[in-house]
């Protein structure tokens, strides 16, 4: 595991990680709470800059408001971090008039008020999104996408998985256990998604959509490549699925042409999560930067050997750096004290965890 660069990122000005989640606030293996949790892994794998990517909505004892909060306290502890904020749903499946006060709109405006950079949206999961229960086109998101594209609201989604979550007979008991096999009739189909995405897209096309994983598109990167030229501010990400980086390397010419093309909509990111486990996350980093960075063979994903592609370094600036920060500003937004305690107070009721809620009492009196 422990086969890295000791220069990580080398070359590379101001690396960024924008795809990292919280989930759980307090590591009772390595007694650590989550208020720098990250800040060991941030400076180890030499990045400039963190954005965390919260999960507030499904079902789960971390899976409240409580995770968009802690966020927005990393916000204040942390200067090199940004932070997306996710949606709330106060019951599921839900129902437009079950949110009353809680509007996606409303709770758009709420976030962004904060301070937050962006929207982390884990809905087009498929388990998340059946939880729900509405599909992405539907008028249940509309105004939340009308507002983002007139705003220019950057967006962070999770839309689809790999097509062998669909196939049962394909189906690993690691993944089964997750919940991650998608093949009886309750859950969207797989080309489903991608029409709902399509639709959204085709409705507002500023929309400032970075699709998670590649969008799931590695098998299919001429499919990818026409909605990037059809919408303008659409970019995907690298994080790792790493099947997406056995399909890289099994047409290498293909994606070397791709990715220079389309060096200014590919966004770095690791999936790195408190709490930490520092090894993965550097090899992580790693991986990803060596495949892009450099020719040479390396073990990867799955107990696959995989070779790098070696783009042009100016592109690799711009996806392990530049790109998000376009997006995002060249700094974090300041975080709202004012409408942090306000929300606070507004949705405090929704938090499960009652020793995270005295927590979050106590950050309160320290920080705001």
């Amino acid at each position: 595991m422990a086969d890295y660069l000791k220069i990580p990122f080398n070359g590379i000005k101001n690396p960024f990680d924008g795809h990292i989640h919280i989930f759980r606030w307090y590591d009772t293996e390595r007694n650590i709470d989550f208020l720098h949790g990250l800040e060991e892994y941030r400076k180890e794998c030499g990045l400039k800059y963190i954005a965390l990517a919260p999960l507030p909505a499904g079902k789960g004892r971390e899976r409240d408001v409580g995770n968009n909060i802690i966020c927005a306290f990393y916000k204040l502890a942390n200067k090199n971090t940004y932070s997306y904020g996710g949606i709330l749903y106060p019951t599921y499946p839900v129902k437009s008039e079950d949110l009353a006060e809680m509007t996606l709109a409303r709770q758009h405006d709420e976030l962004m008020e904060i301070g937050f950079d962006g929207i982390k949206m884990l809905e087009g999961k498929p388990n998340l999104y059946r939880c729900i229960g509405n599909s992405l086109d539907s008028d249940f998101y509309e105004e939340l996408f009308r507002i983002a594209e007139g705003n220019g609201t950057y967006i962070l989604m999770h839309a689809s998985d790999p097509s062998v979550f669909w196939d049962e007979a394909k189906a690993t008991p690691e993944n089964l256990a997750k919940g991650w096999c998608y093949s009886d009739s309750s859950y969207p189909g797989y080309e489903e998604i991608y029409e709902q995405i399509e639709n959204v897209l085709s409705r507002h096309p500023r929309l400032n959509l970075c699709l998670a994983h590649f969008f799931f598109l590695s098998p299919n990167p001429e499919k990818l490549a026409k909605l990037l030229d059809t919408y303008p501010n659409l970019t995907v990400d690298i994080t790792p699925g790493g099947e997406m980086y056995i399909d890289f390397n099994a047409n290498p010419k293909y994606f070397y042409d791709f990715f220079v093309k389309y060096q200014d909509r590919i966004i770095f990111g690791t999936d790195m999560a408190f709490p930490v486990n520092l090894e993965a996350g550097k090899w992580l980093c790693d991986r990803e930067y060596r495949f892009f960075n450099e020719s040479t063979s390396l073990m990867s994903f799955d107990d696959n050997v995989i070779t790098g592609i070696k783009i042009p370094s100016e592109c690799n600036q711009k996806i392990f750096s530049d790109n998000l920060l376009s997006k995002l500003g060249a700094k974090p937004k300041e975080i709202n004290k004012k409408a942090l305690k306000a929300y606070i107070e507004k949705y405090r009721h929704l938090i499960q965890d009652k020793k995270l809620l005295a927590r979050i009492d106590e950050l309160s009196i320290q920080y705001l």
